[in-house]
């Protein structure tokens, strides 16, 4: 049985804090995949996605190939394809809270916010920037001329898509998106002690995460899709 990739969304982000070229992407990946007939869901390990080092190897190789094949006209130093290439994975959380917080920070800004100009002149522009190795915050007085020039290069050109969707996040899976959110749901552990009420009364909500359990079992989780009328009552 196959198993549907989990590649979200990879994005284009091409500066550092000090407005240097540095083009690389961020993908945002799910933690598991889901079978291919849409039933099952397949976590990955606990902590473990996947190897970085062979993945880092695996996205070099594939982007040679894809260059040769499409801009065989364009030639690169070997030195590109040589060194070992950095790829890095971390855990941002579950829920959709997670995704946002992490894509707000790359996706919906420019190369530099305000905050960060912390002094301005005829002659040149003053930012703050955070150094990677010692984690503190410093500041880099450029010239106006040089300021414009970094900020320059990362402005997209019109009708580049920074963000594209692939795997089970692609349009053409969406059924299969709705059959994992469902899993995913219908997976998490029902609280203890909680006994079953009648239909007619409210069910009861797992206070784990506010959902509400289902009335008949008490353990499933119970999805709301759409309140019918009674001009509805046999259903949408």
């Amino acid at each position: 049985m196959s198993v549907v990739p989990s590649v979200c969304s990879p994005y284009l982000h091409t500066w550092t804090q000090q407005l240097l070229y540095h083009p690389h992407v961020h993908c945002l990946v799910t933690g598991g995949g889901i079978s291919d007939d849409g039933h099952n869901w397949h976590p990955a390990r606990k902590a473990f996605l996947v190897p970085v080092r062979a993945l880092a190897k695996l996205l070099r190789g594939k982007l040679r190939a894809a260059l040769t094949r499409r801009r065989p006209d364009l030639v690169l130093p070997e030195s590109a394809w040589s060194k070992p290439w950095v790829v890095h994975c971390t855990a941002w959380g579950d829920g959709e809270q997670a995704v946002l917080d992490y894509l707000a920070r790359y996706v919906f800004r420019v190369a530099i916010t305000n905050t960060r100009i912390v002094g301005l002149n005829d002659e040149a522009v003053t930012i703050r920037h955070k150094h990677r190795k010692s984690n503190r915050w410093r500041t880099s007085r450029i010239p106006g001329q040089e300021f414009m020039h970094r900020f320059l290069q990362h402005v997209l050109p019109k009708g580049l898509h920074k963000v594209r969707y692939f795997g089970l996040w692609h349009h053409s899976r969406r059924e299969h998106a709705a059959r994992a959110r469902l899993l995913l749901l219908l997976g998490r552990p029902a609280a203890k002690g909680l006994a079953a009420t009648s239909e007619k009364a409210d069910p009861p909500a797992d206070p784990a995460n506010g959902t509400r359990l289902c009335p008949c079992c008490g353990e499933g989780h119970l999805v709301p899709v759409r309140r019918l009328s009674p001009k509805q009552a046999r259903g949408p």
